[in-house]
């Protein structure tokens, strides 16, 4: 069976020599017995670039040294199987010495033979034995056995103490040029708005019938939607249900955090607009507590509102996740606004209606 082996795989291996550096076939196997396999040293790990210790998703090299080899020399190397590891570049190989041994006499080479690989995984990491077949110029075959490396895959811990916050960047504003508007014009029509057409025109009859059919029942029934408008609840009665309704820490968690917080400032956005008369649901946090200066508010109120408000940025805009205590304090600061903004309406009513009778 060996020597039929080597029949079959050395004239492939003289057809494409290489003179000049040793030759690297991948063999699916080398022939040999394992008990016959040669155990030598010379494996390595390195850093690309070089460190002094791996992090979680760096690529290095792994492969071996082998030296005093003669030129001419096939070199076969066992492909890997399941491993803690993503391979990012083949098996390649380079003569690193060449020695003469006089006339006559093939030179004496070292060949390194490396494969780039990632890690993607915290902890001690066994990558695999390197299993390298060797086939002489004379035709004979052995096997080279290197052992498994461990190495410690790291990853860079926050540093807590440090750690600061920081306010949201603006977009970068890149003009949109002329040539850009043509490509996107005619991609738009040749490529998405004609094959529609036929789409388009259904569907504009459709639309109108739709159009036509709201303004009838529009028509129809004005005179009870002029009636519930009158019948509208206050401003801070709808606060108050809408802030009940999330009153849950189910909420809480970290993938409900931006529905959560996105409610709670809608409602007091809405009842700011409709109890101070702004376009508070249009406005940006910025723009919102600037007008809010100038109303009649204590300043522990509008602090305790400007902290919820960034706070709900944080976690819509910035991925931020809120803790339970904040989380907690969310609710009972809304409500708390809504109540005493309403609560000194009333007194002021009730004032301004004594001061009525006192002059009658």
């Amino acid at each position: 069976m060996r020597k039929a082996l080597i029949y079959l795989i050395f004239p492939f291996l003289c057809a494409f020599s290489v003179q000049a550096e040793a030759q690297f076939i991948p063999l699916d196997t080398v022939g040999i017995p394992r008990d016959r396999w040669i155990h030598m040293k010379g494996e390595f790990c390195r850093q690309i670039p070089q460190r002094d210790s791996i992090l979680i998703g760096d690529q290095v090299e792994y492969g071996f040294v082998m030296k005093d080899l003669e030129d001419g020399v096939a070199l076969g190397c066992l492909q890997f199987s399941k491993t803690p590891m993503d391979i990012t570049r083949d098996w390649t190989s380079k003569v690193i010495s060449r020695r003469s041994q006089g006339a006559g006499k093939p030179d004496l080479i070292d060949v390194e033979m490396n494969i780039r690989i990632g890690l993607f995984e915290e902890g001690r990491a066994k990558l695999p034995p390197i299993i390298v077949g060797r086939i002489f110029p004379s035709g004979q075959m052995d096997t080279v056995f290197f052992d498994p490396i461990e190495v410690e895959v790291k990853t860079i811990p926050m540093d807590t103490l440090t750690f600061q916050r920081h306010g949201m960047k603006s977009i970068i504003d890149v003009p949109y040029g002329w040539d850009e508007f043509k490509y996107d014009l005619k991609n738009f029509i040749f490529n998405k708005l004609l094959p529609l057409l036929p789409w388009l025109a259904g569907g504009a009859w459709l639309i109108m019938i739709i159009i036509v059919g709201v303004c009838i029942w529009r028509l129809r029934n004005r005179g009870d939607i002029a009636g519930n408008a009158i019948m509208n609840e206050p401003a801070h009665i709808t606060a108050l249900r809408k802030l009940d309704g999330l009153r849950s820490n189910a909420m809480w968690v970290p993938e409900k955090q931006k529905a959560f917080y996105s409610g709670v400032t809608d409602a007091l956005r809405e009842y700011i607009s409709r109890r101070y008369g702004i376009g508070a649901m249009e406005m940006t946090t910025a723009e919102l507590f600037d007008e809010m200066k100038e109303m009649e508010l204590s300043q522990e109120q509008l602090t305790e509102l400007h902290e919820l408000f960034d706070r709900a940025d944080f976690v819509k805009f910035a991925k931020y996740v809120a803790s339970d205590e904040d989380n907690a304090a969310t609710i009972p600061v809304a409500v708390r606004f809504v109540t005493l903004t309403y609560q000194a309406d009333l007194q002021a009513q009730q004032e301004t209606a004594e001061d009525v009778e006192k002059k009658k």
